[in-house]
């Protein structure tokens, strides 16, 4: 973190409740650092429990990361952030499924609220870094700037989530576990010789807020039933729904059609459009996107030269990589082939491109363009 030797830092381990968050800040105090942890109550209900495996940010995970910054041996906070997280993620997810779009509420939250809110507050409290427990690696260049790069691990890596934070956010970022190449069992082990009791504690899923994992559910409390049609690509009606915001663009299953198509084969979500309350459906094929145009571009330190340039690509967390062209046009859209056809692209998703393990930037897909497809 720093341009010379390796000093003693202010840093605030933010402690999520789980076993990653737990051993990053095990971590960061280990190697010398003034270490303070603080867990977030991002919940509408705080008092609420968690689910099996699903959601966080519950009382139980309050409790859960109070235990462990007592074996590390650290202050701990809880922050009450709830109202800013509904208001920057929550609210701002609603509202792009019923405007068609599929958001990542992941990238908003450290974009918003870690790397924001809470890195805001922490350096108005004198800290230096914010810690967490991500997978990813700061780099620092010998002309004091900063890069983000994947994690050693890229079974692991979580870059593509990190893809919104800018140079001075990096700055002031620490990620303890990006350097490492181990196993999230072998992680486990190391907290557990640390003697933090969440060792074995199931890791969360989904999306935090949505403990149940039924997104469609979620959104119709909020947003009602709005009965509209399904149809194919000639326009031809071949079902209902009760809400084209409870749709993705690829989703194949759930459609609830009633009969197959003319060839046999599965038919996907091609289209959303919250004009007319519509869903198009149609084969595979239809999804092949060759270009798209993305806005709001937000870049990881330096950002790229002028021009058209070769890029690998990530669509979704989870996602793997694909060869790009790219250019910025102007300073607010970012222009995107691809060298051969990509499916399941949504707008409103992000598109993070790497030059290598570097992550160059992020933007926020608007449009796409469909590949032409042969006629049989």
């Amino acid at each position: 973190m720093t341009d010379d030797a390796p000093r003693r830092l202010r840093v605030l381990a933010a402690m999520s409740g789980g076993v990653d968050s737990a051993v990053a800040a095990a971590r960061a105090a280990e190697a010398g650092h003034d270490v303070t942890g603080v867990h977030l109550a991002l919940s509408e209900n705080p008092k609420s429990f968690r689910t099996g495996a699903r959601g966080c940010c519950t009382i139980e995970d309050s409790h859960d990361a109070r235990r462990a910054a007592d074996v590390i041996g650290i202050p701990f906070y809880v922050w009450d952030l709830a109202e800013r997280f509904r208001e920057d993620v929550v609210d701002d997810f609603i509202a792009e499924y019923e405007a068609g779009r599929t958001p990542n509420p992941c990238l908003r939250c450290n974009e918003k609220i870690k790397f924001a809110a809470l890195l805001d507050k922490a350096l108005a409290l004198g800290f230096d870094a914010v810690c967490t427990g991500h997978y990813a690696t700061v780099v620092l260049r010998e002309d004091g700037s900063r890069e983000l790069h994947r994690a050693s691990d890229m079974a692991k890596d979580q870059s593509y989530v990190l893809g919104v934070l800018d140079d001075r956010q990096l700055a002031h970022a620490m990620f303890p576990l990006g350097d490492t190449l181990t196993t999230k069992a072998e992680i486990r082990e190391e907290a557990a010789r640390r003697g933090l009791f969440v060792a074995k504690k199931p890791d969360s899923h989904d999306i935090c807020f949505i403990a149940d994992g039924d997104t469609q559910g979620f959104l119709a409390k909020r947003l009602g039933t709005a009965p509209g049609d399904i149809v194919d690509e000639s326009g031809a009606v071949l079902g209902t729904h009760e809400g084209a915001y409870g749709f993705t663009i690829g989703q194949r299953k759930g459609l609830r059609i009633g009969h197959p198509a003319a060839d046999g084969k599965p038919r996907y979500v091609l289209d959303i459009s919250p004009v007319d309350n519509t869903v198009t459906v149609g084969p595979a094929a239809s999804l092949d996107v060759m270009a798209l145009t993305a806005i709001r571009p937000r870049w990881c330190g330096r950002p790229p030269t002028a021009g058209p340039a070769t890029y690998t690509a990530q669509l979704r967390a989870h996602g793997g990589e694909t060869e790009v062209t790219a250019e910025l046009i102007g300073d607010a859209e970012l222009q995107v082939s691809f060298t051969e056809p990509v499916r399941g692209v949504a707008p409103g998703q992000a598109i993070v491109l790497y030059d290598g393990t570097r992550v160059v930037g992020s933007a926020t897909i608007a449009t796409t363009e469909r590949a032409a497809r042969a006629e049989a």
